[in-house]
C-alpha cells in the first residue's frame, strides 16, 4: 500500500491527484476517496424529491418535476453528513479499527490524525450539513434533526446486536422522508413506504459489504448480518431485495390517483432495477472479498436506474398530462 493511503480506497481517486498530502487524512476520515458511501446516502433523497412532485396533477404550480435546488442541496448535504457520520464512526471504533486488517490503515488507528483534530473536523462537517438543512421548511428541519438520534447510536450496534445493518438502513434511508418533506412540508404513506423499502435495500447491500470483514469481525467480536446469515446470505438477499422492490412499487402506487402519480417509465425502471438486484444475488460469492466489494458498489447503478426512471416519468407526464 502506498504511504498515506488506506487499504480499501481506489488509488486513482481525485483526493490523491488534486489535494495536498496534508489533507489526505481528513479526506479519508470523510471517505471522500470512497464516494460510494455518499452516493448510496443520496439516492433515497433524490428518489423521494423526484417522486414527491408527481403526487400533484401537472399545473402552473406543480409541473411534476423536482426542484433543481433541492437536488443540489441534497447532494451537498449527503457529502457533508456522510463525511460527518464516518468521522464519528471512526472516533467510536478507533480501537476496533486497529484490530481489523482492512481498517488498520485509516487515519485514526494509523496515528495520522489525533482524536482532537478528528473532533474539530467532525464539527465543521456537521455545521456544513446544518447550513444545508436550514434551507428547507421547518418540518424538514425538525425531521432532519430527528435523524441524528439514529446516527448517534449506529456505531454501537455492532457490539450488541447481529443487526447493525438495520441501524445503518434506518439512518441511510432517511432521505426518502426528507425529499418528500422538503417539497410538501409534510409526509404521507408513500414516502414512508419508500423509506421502508430503502431500509431493506440498505440492509441487503451492506450485508454484502460486511462479508469482506467476516473473519476479522468474528475475531474481535463485531456482529453483523453477514455473520448472522453466513451461507444463507443468498436467500436472505432474496427476501430483503424482494421486499424492497415490493415496497418501492407500493410507494409509487400510493403516489398516484386517476390523474397523478408516476407514469410507465418509473415502473419500467423498477423492473430493470429488479433485474439488477437479481444479478447481484446470482453473482454473489461470500468468500470472494473483491467480488463482494464490486457487488456492493453496483448498487450505485441501481440508484441511477430508479432515479432516471422517476425523472423520465415526470417528463413524460409533463409532455402528456392526460395519459398515454
Amino acid at each position: 500500500m502506498v504511504q498515506g493511503r488506506v487499504a480499501d480506497a481506489p488509488s486513482e481517486n481525485f483526493v490523491y491527484r488534486m489535494l495536498p498530502a496534508a489533507l489526505w487524512p481528513y479526506a479519508q476520515l470523510a471517505r471522500w476517496d470512497r464516494p460510494i458511501g455518499w452516493q448510496l446516502l443520496l439516492w433515497p433523497c433524490l428518489w423521494s424529491a423526484t417522486l414527491a412532485p408527481q403526487w400533484a396533477a401537472p399545473s402552473a404550480v406543480h409541473t411534476g418535476l423536482p426542484s433543481f435546488l433541492h437536488l443540489l442541496l441534497f447532494l451537498v448535504g449527503a457529502v457533508a453528513m456522510r463525511g460527518a457520520g464516518c468521522t464519528y464512526n471512526d472516533l467510536v471504533d478507533h480501537e476496533i479499527d486497529n484490530q481489523v486488517a482492512r481498517t488498520r490503515s485509516r487515519p485514526l488507528p494509523s496515528g495520522r490524525v489525533s482524536r482532537r483534530q478528528a473532533k474539530l473536523f467532525l464539527a465543521a462537517q456537521l455545521l456544513a450539513g446544518f447550513l444545508v438543512l436550514i434551507q428547507f421548511n421547518s418540518f424538514s428541519i425538525l425531521l432532519g434533526i430527528a435523524s441524528l438520534a439514529i446516527v448517534a447510536i449506529y456505531p454501537f450496534l455492532k457490539r450488541v446486536t447481529d443487526w447493525p445493518q438495520l441501524g445503518l438502513g434506518l439512518a441511510f434511508s432517511w432521505g426518502a422522508l426528507m425529499g418528500w418533506a422538503g417539497y410538501w412540508g409534510s409526509l404521507t404513506l408513500a414516502p414512508v413506504l419508500l423509506y421502508a423499502g430503502s431500509v431493506l435495500w440498505t440492509i441487503g447491500y451492506d450485508t454484502i459489504y460486511a462479508h469482506q470483514d467476516r473473519e476479522d469481525d468474528a475475531l474481535v467480536g463485531v456482529r453483523s448480518t453477514a455473520r448472522l446469515f453466513g451461507t444463507r446470505t443468498r436467500p436472505a438477499l432474496i427476501v430483503l431485495y424482494g421486499g424492497a422492490m415490493a415496497l418501492f412499487l407500493a410507494a409509487f402506487t400510493m403516489t398516484g390517483t386517476a390523474t397523478t402519480g408516476p407514469s410507465w417509465p418509473a415502473y419500467a425502471a423498477l423492473a430493470i432495477g429488479a433485474a439488477q438486484m437479481l444479478w447481484q444475488i446470482l453473482r454473489l460469492d461470500i468468500d470472494d472479498a473483491d467480488e463482494c466489494l464490486r457487488l456492493f458498489r453496483s448498487n450505485n447503478v441501481f440508484g441511477w436506474i430508479l432515479f432516471l426512471g422517476l425523472l423520465a416519468s415526470a417528463l413524460w407526464t409533463l409532455s402528456f398530462p392526460f395519459g398515454d
